[in-house]
């Protein structure tokens, strides 16, 4: 076997890395979703009880929305808008959270579980957002100061958009070597553990291997932040919705310069977008897709379509009514927030629908 070599313009493979890999499962995420709400956040509580007063357009079968209409505040009530599939899916699915980090921690015994569990809402609301390829997180544990991180983000920017599955061009391959070097240099001299060849190999490892829609790079500092860096616009959170999320700062007075996540509040605007190039061996393009709300079902509807036939009386009574679906399939006139491609899926959906539909304001 050719033994690769690292560069900064090389495609690393994971296998190059020398950062230790600890993986929580679904079973550890339900744990720390059980203490997190037993031991619950006023400012997190608070917003959700925002979000459960705010009333939703019954327009918003292609917008992201956050909905919690009934029940206690537990994470099958709340139900989220998936960007990929357009599905209306409650936030208690879990997922497997693959933490990288230096040996360093694991020589001290150090656990990652208060890695996830800083950052969870962030990533409950994420995973909620995604109905396909999220089962699987991934967090790189540094200890980089906040002008490290903004250097270090702007440096993955720079990477992506001109050497990420595509022919870098000579002048740009020369500024990506230098800010490298720089970075190199930086890190070394501060002692930051994993140094930057490291974080890079496993960034951009990630990137290419697993093709998650975000990874985080995540700061143990107290003075710096948490980075979440996207790889599409549409997996960015609304600005709609998070426009008020919290901070994550327990310091009632805080502001943006002290948040410990940076969670988007702005949209696109406000968020670490990378440029990656999709298509053939770079990976399917991504693409919004509207579907039956049954998540055993496959079948999408046209996106182009604006006008929905509605049944009668909510999913259930629809359901029960045997309306013949169209090629656009039925809405549920009750909520208008889900759409099925007949009423047998409606019927099959219900026991989990029913705690979120409730009629839409708008009626």
């Amino acid at each position: 076997m050719v033994k690769r070599h690292y560069s900064a313009l090389s495609q690393p493979t994971l296998s190059m890395s020398e950062l230790i890999c600890k993986t929580l499962d679904h079973d550890a995420t339900d744990m720390l979703i059980d203490k997190w709400l037993e031991h619950r956040n006023d400012a997190y509580w608070e917003w959700f009880q925002g979000v459960r007063e705010r009333k939703h357009a019954a327009n918003s079968l292609r917008r992201q929305v956050l909905v919690w209409n009934k029940g206690d505040f537990l994470p099958e009530n709340i139900f989220c808008r998936t960007v990929d599939t357009g599905r209306l899916i409650p936030l208690d699915r879990t997922w497997s959270t693959h933490v990288y980090h230096h040996r360093s921690m694991q020589d001290r015994k150090l656990s990652m579980m208060p890695v996830v569990f800083t950052m969870l809402p962030e990533l409950m609301m994420l995973r909620g957002m995604h109905d396909l390829g999220c089962d699987d997180v991934y967090i790189i544990v540094t200890d980089m100061k906040r002008q490290e991180m903004d250097d270090v983000t702007e440096y993955f920017n720079l990477v992506c958009r001109h050497a990420f599955g595509r022919t870098c061009k000579p002048s740009m391959e020369n500024e990506i070597q230098y800010n490298h070097m720089r970075l190199s240099h930086t890190l070394l001299k501060q002692r930051r553990t994993p140094c930057f060849p490291q974080i890079d190999i496993a960034f951009r490892a990630i990137l290419h291997e697993k093709r998650p829609p975000f990874i985080i790079l995540f700061s143990h500092q107290t003075t710096s932040y948490s980075q979440i860096l996207f790889t599409h616009p549409l997996f960015v959170p609304s600005e709609e919705i998070f426009f008020d999320f919290p901070s994550g700062c327990p310091n009632p007075c805080c502001n943006d310069d002290c948040e410990m996540i940076r969670f988007p509040r702005r949209g696109v605007e406000g968020a670490a977008v990378l440029s990656i190039k999709r298509g053939r061996r770079n990976g399917k393009k991504v693409r919004s897709r509207e579907m039956c709300n049954w998540i055993d079902c496959n079948i999408c509807f046209n996106e182009e379509t604006s006008q929905y036939p509605e049944s009668s009386e909510g999913s259930q009574s629809s359901a029960d009514s045997g309306d013949t679906p169209t090629n656009n399939g039925l809405v549920c006139s009750k909520c208008r927030l889900v759409k099925y491609c007949s009423p047998e899926h409606q019927k099959k959906d219900w026991e989990e629908h029913r705690r979120v539909c409730a009629k839409s304001a708008s009626i």
